[in-house]
């Protein structure tokens, strides 16, 4: 057997090793002392905090769910819930997501100006959109826009919404039509055709759970970063082991210091020092009871854009009588911002710990996929192949990185 090494044991690199080990022989890399990457879970006072969001599984492409369930027991350890989530207004009112299907919870004057939107839309119906300011705009109206979309997403991102290309966020937001929108207003319809309005989930360990069954059967280094790599003719040196091939899981902007010359990639230097990102600030708190899943808050009072009712995932996820969830920031804030800010958050939130990640959401431009494809294609030809968020600087999805494990395991 030739042998591969996969860097990173996040979800993307446990996808890709269990895929690749019936062909090759198999090297997980991980720099800290457990799997999970952005999946990662800790028990804080009895209660599970995912560190980094809020990690659920669903799908829509069926080599995925085959897959996964090939490696889970749907029935014995998992869950299945339907997406309850809310948008907490301003002024303190909840309307359930999308917002677009329940306008009729908003007031007369909204409404009315909601329906301005819907006839103008119609009437531009074919207008090409470029971008995601244009794109929410066209396809929401301005109403709802400047009431929802623009000061929710301008928390997320903190970037000018007419320069984030549609490309970036295809298959991550709700898409409905003029018409179904009109009709599930009229009806009091719930929609349940976007992107995880159901999902499934660990009965015990959340997504922690997921990774630690991912990493059973793999040789998985721990403690063990990847800082150089070195080339001999066909083959790689890391750390003490010689390889055959690399899948590359950690994160593109360490990548031409780990290469150092060796494959020579100083064509995309520039272009890799130039990508943009954000962090994330997940604090764990206790909140009252409540029957969401997620909360979207495009209250401008506070700088959280969202709450995770994590502790309604699962029951397990709290200690008895109580209910935990993770408010987020977009990048660091520090503790006493965070506990000035969750006294003016929704859920009366009391604060149980923080956790800071640099890199969660990568942001792309006009030329990033052109030229991250360009450069997997170098990399490529010298047996080094990219798989993850970071790794592809793509904005994946748990799911999403296990279809792109899958598919990146057809080309090896």
């Amino acid at each position: 057997m030739n042998k591969i090494a996969i860097i990173g044991a996040g979800i993307s690199g446990l996808s890709i090793a269990q895929l690749l080990k019936g062909r090759y022989e198999v090297v997980v890399f991980e720099a800290e002392s457990r799997p999970g990457g952005m999946i990662k879970c800790d028990i804080v006072e009895g209660n599970l905090f995912h560190r980094t969001g809020g990690h659920v599984f669903n799908t829509k492409r069926q080599d995925v769910l085959d897959w996964f369930w090939g490696n889970f027991d749907r029935e014995t350890e998992f869950h299945k819930a339907t997406r309850n989530a809310s948008v907490s207004m301003p002024d303190g009112k909840a309307v359930p997501y999308p917002i677009e299907n329940y306008v009729y919870y908003l007031d007369e004057e909204t409404q009315k100006s909601f329906i301005e939107d819907l006839i103008s839309m119609a009437k531009n119906s074919d207008k090409e959109m470029q971008n995601f300011e244009e794109f929410l705009l066209n396809r929401f109206g301005r109403t709802l826009y400047e009431l929802y979309f623009k000061p929710y997403n301008q928390k997320v991102w903190r970037k000018d919404l007419s320069k984030v290309p549609l490309s970036w966020l295809e298959g991550k937001l709700p898409m409905p039509t003029l018409q179904e929108i009109i009709y599930n207003n009229m009806n009091h319809i719930q929609e349940q055709n976007f992107v995880h309005s159901s999902f499934y989930y660990a009965k015990q360990g959340g997504s922690q759970f997921i990774a630690d069954r991912l990493a059973n059967g793999l040789t998985v280094k721990y403690n063990s970063p990847v800082e150089k790599i070195q080339k001999n003719e066909n083959q790689y040196l890391i750390n003490g082991e010689v390889f055959d091939k690399i899948v590359f899981c950690g994160n593109i902007k360490s990548l031409p210091a780990i290469l150092a010359g060796q494959v020579d990639i100083t064509a995309f230097d520039n272009s890799i020092e130039g990508l943009e990102y954000h962090g994330t600030t997940s604090v764990f708190c206790e909140i009252e009871k409540n029957p969401y899943s997620w909360v979207y808050m495009p209250s401008t009072a506070h700088e959280s854009h969202r709450v995770i009712c994590t502790g309604n995932f699962a029951i397990s996820n709290n200690i008895a009588e109580k209910l935990t969830g993770t408010i987020e920031f977009t990048d660091e804030i520090s503790k006493d911002d965070i506990i000035a800010n969750l006294a003016r958050i929704p859920f009366a939130p009391k604060y149980l710990t923080h956790n800071y990640e640099k890199y969660t959401y990568p942001i792309q431009n006009k030329d990033t996929k052109e030229k991250i494809n360009a450069l997997k294609q170098t990399l490529e030809a010298n047996n080094i192949y990219l798989c993850g968020r970071f790794a592809e600087w793509e904005y994946y999805n748990m799911d999403v990185a296990v279809g792109a494990a899958i598919d990146l395991n057809k080309r090896i």
